[in-house]
This record gives structure tokens, sequence and C-alpha cells, in this order.
């Protein structure tokens, strides 16, 4: 069977639905390939089920630091209740709904394995098809989209593939929380995993070789790691494991490179994540399979011949083949997918159009966001968030800056959310510009101070003006008075 449409997109995440919700209302005929469950990893296993398992106990935490509150709250966390409210979220692993999104959108929906087959070609073959003649062949018109995400890495520690590890999968499906958890890793997945099962009451270990949330600014990682030892997790830096043993009880015994040992009933590696490229038929328009996809500033994939796109294409050489969301590994990060998915939809759609394309300018937008405003969330405890550079990071880059740095408890709306307030906030303003090019925010909800950083880093705002950016009393927003008030007015500077 073969069948003709406009653009063929890999993957049913919501970046594959992102650039398919935007070719569609371009008025072209799409189709959306996908062997698991529409909606993808964020949905089901990753972000939305993560952050339903945290929030219960961080609400209770927060509740037992409050006056009034606190001596309301009696009982202990309903764990299992939470995992109801998981189930939920999660449509118990259900994806009627995002299924009846894409009919109402009139998004063409294909179950089973897509793979390339030469250019513009995907051919689907479904679960238990051995035979090439009983799979569907799509041709693409004008474009063929890669939005597949990414795996955990598991790395190659003797005798950790045979003892059943966890990946954050089975962690945010969990079904009964384990006594004892061993965590491998220090980054994201691995702190706020730690923060979700300490919660529970499990007897966390986080294993990690250097500190925790290493690519954030310093006070971070030891926040973070000051928060789960505050849990009653131990996080232990510096140390790996070098073997991994399944007893015949069930126990997991880990062997540290310093000889130690650490048992536990389940362990968890989130130490880093790979592109779902080995087996989508990259090798048959000569790519390397496995390997992360390089793209353009219109998501385009690098060293694929381009070719025409049909009786609308503006001139021979157009782009067909692009990339988007984690497989390109400019920003593994949901948001920042889903940004690049609606990019490269618009631009898809307006050369399929014919329409003259300045990629110069274009590229711009997706620079902006990808590579120097990038914000991300850690809803560990305490949260950490941060967008733009680190002041190492910029130094590195060879820019002039200078940077401040103030306790949140210096806002009035952080002590009024919470006794005994801990937290920190940093800007790092490059010296030329007059703009900030980074801020950092450690603290019980300060997830919602981020946007502001990354309008005002975004939007290339001047210190400046900043300063007539009043912040509302008495919130946490004021935070941002007390860093210009710590920066120094312009003219004293001059």
């Amino acid at each position: 069977m073969q069948r003709e449409v406009d653009v063929v997109i890999l993957g049913a995440g919501p970046v594959g639905e992102n650039v398919a919700d935007r070719v569609r209302a371009a008025g072209l005929e799409v189709v959306i390939v996908e062997h698991e469950l529409v909606g993808g990893e964020c949905s089901y296993w990753a972000c939305v089920p993560s952050k339903v398992l945290l929030r219960s106990a961080a609400a209770l935490r927060a509740a037992k630091r409050v006056p009034g509150a606190a001596e309301a709250v009696t009982g202990d966390l309903d764990v299992e209740a939470v995992l109801r409210r998981r189930d939920s979220w999660v449509s118990d692993w259900d994806d009627h709904g995002a299924v009846g999104w894409l009919d109402d959108a009139g998004i063409g929906l294909e179950r089973g394995h897509g793979r390339l087959d030469g250019p513009k070609r995907v051919v689907v073959t479904r679960d238990g098809d051995d035979e090439r003649d009983e799979a569907v062949t799509f041709v693409a018109r004008h474009a063929v989209i890669v939005a597949t995400g990414s795996d955990p890495v598991m790395p190659s520690i003797e005798g950790l593939a045979e003892s059943s590890p966890w990946t954050s999968r089975e962690a945010t499906s969990v079904e009964r929380p384990p006594a004892r958890l061993a965590i491998l890793g220090g980054g994201v997945v691995a702190c706020e995993m730690a923060t979700v099962f300490a919660g529970f009451g499990t007897e966390v270990v986080v294993l990690a070789r250097s500190g925790l949330l290493g690519a954030m600014e310093p006070f971070v990682g030891d926040a973070v790691t000051a928060g789960l030892r505050g849990l009653g997790a131990t996080v232990r830096t510096g140390v790996q494991a070098t073997l991994v043993e399944r007893t015949a009880d069930g126990e997991v015994v880990l062997t540290l490179d310093d000889g130690s040992t650490v048992v536990a009933d389940e362990v968890l590696v989130a130490t880093g994540r790979k592109p779902r490229t080995d087996a989508i038929g990259l090798e048959t328009v000569g790519l390397e399979p496995g390997d992360w996809l390089r793209v353009d500033e219109g998501m385009a994939v690098e060293g694929v011949p381009a070719e025409p796109s049909g009786e609308n294409d503006s001139g021979s050489g157009t782009p067909w083949l692009y990339a988007a969301g984690d497989v390109n590994h400019r920003a593994l990060l949901t948001h920042q997918g889903k940004y690049q998915g609606r990019a490269a939809g618009d631009l898809i759609a307006a050369r399929a159009a014919g329409h003259p394309v300045d990629l110069a300018e274009w590229g711009v937008h997706a620079a902006t966001a990808d590579h120097v405003a990038v914000p991300q969330v850690v809803f560990a405890e305490p949260e950490a968030v941060a967008v733009g550079l680190t002041e190492a990071a910029a130094t590195k880059a060879g820019r002039s800056v200078r940077t401040v740095e103030v306790s949140m408890t210096s806002a009035s709306g952080a002590g009024i959310l919470a006794d005994g307030y801990e937290g920190r906030a940093k800007l790092v303003i490059d010296d030329e510009l007059g703009t900030v090019i980074g801020a950092t925010f450690t603290g019980q909800d300060v997830a919602e101070l981020l946007h502001a950083a990354t309008v005002a880093i975004v939007g290339e705002v001047p210190v400046e003006r900043l300063w007539h950016a009043v912040p509302s009393f008495p919130t946490m927003s004021e935070i941002w008075l007390r860093l210009l008030e710590a920066d120094g007015r312009p003219e004293a500077r001059a």
C-alpha cells in the first residue's frame, strides 16, 4: 500500500502534535505515526506524572511551614491517593482523548513503527508485521519530520542491565513505592525522583559522580542537596557504582568505587538521555542510525540532500527532512521542543505555499529560544529555576558580565509565604549591553518567577528599564527590586 500526503511526522508526542497542528492549520494534509500512546513520553511517563507525584508532598510541606495551617495538618501523606491522582492525570495510560483531538483537528494517525525509506518516503509497520508488502508506505509531498524523542542512557556498569533497573518510566508509573531506592545520577530526573520518593517515605540514596545539578549555578546544587537531606534522603557525591547485583531475595546490592556498598529494593538509572533514532531508517538518507540529528535554525536536518517539494516549491533545493524536540539535542525540554515544532510547522507551511523564506531572519527566533533563553524548572526540594547563561557559561563565552545575588527572604512575600523560608536569587548582567542574560532562583514556589526573567532576556530589556517594572507588594516578585538595588542605580555606576 502506498499513499501520498503533504507531511509525515514520526512521533505523536507534544512536539509532533505541535508540528501537525501548525501544518494542518495551514491547509496541508498531515499524517502522524506513533507506535505507543498519542501524547508521548511527557504526557504518560515524564513531565505530567512526575509533577503530579511531587505536588501532594510539596503542598503538605508548604502547609507545615505556616502557623495555623501547620496545626491543622495532623496526618501523613496518603500515598495511595497521590497515585490515584497520578493515574487520573495520565488517563490510566489510555490515549483515547488525545486521539480524539487529532480527529477533531483533521490530523491523520497511523499506528505502528515508522522508518525512512529514502527521500520523502516513510514505511509504517504494525506490531507483528513481518513482510514488507504488508506495510503502508507514505510519500510526503513536502516534508518528513522526526519527533521521536529520547530514551534513558543505561551506563555500562557490570551487572546493571541484568538487575532489572528502573528508568524514569518505572519511577513515574510506580504502583507501590519501594522501601529503599538507590538513584544513579545527579541531574534533574535524579533530583525530582529523589524528592518524590523521599516524600513517600522511601529510604532514598542518591549516588552522583559529581555535585547535583552541575549545569546550574553552584548554589543550586548545594540547596537541593541540603533539601533532600532534610527530607531524610542520603546524597553521596564523588562516587559511582562499579557493580550491581540482584540477589535471590530481590535486593539490589551496589558496590561503589570507594569499596562501600549500598543495598536497596530498586535502583533507578537517571544518567542522561540518548536519541530515539537507531531504528528509523536514517541510513537510507545518508545519516548514521542512533545519532543526534543536527539541524539548522529552521529545524531542517543538516547533511541530507534537498529535494524539490512539488509544484508549489519555490525552487529546487528546498529541505524536506526536519527534526524537532529531543532528537536534535538543542534543548531536551518539552516546552522547547513544542516551540521548535511550532517554528518548523510554520516554516514547512510557508515553503509548501511557495513563499520565500529568509532563514537568517527566521532563525533569529529559534536561536534566541534555544540557545540564549532556555527556561528550566527543577521541581525538587527546594524548587530551582534558571534561564539564560550562568556566570561561568557567560565568562567562558567571553562575555563581560557583572552579577548580583540576594537572599529570597529580602522580599517580604517570601517570608509571608512560609516561616523559615530559604532561597537565593541571582542575575547575570552583560556589562556592554546592559541587559540580563541569566537568572537563577531557588526556594519554595520560585517557578512562578521564571517567566518574568525569560521575558526580560528574550526581550533584551535594559536593566535601567526594569526599574520601572514595579513589582506588587508583598509578593515574591519584589525580589526583582532587591536584585536591582543590589546592582545599584545606573547613575551610581556611571
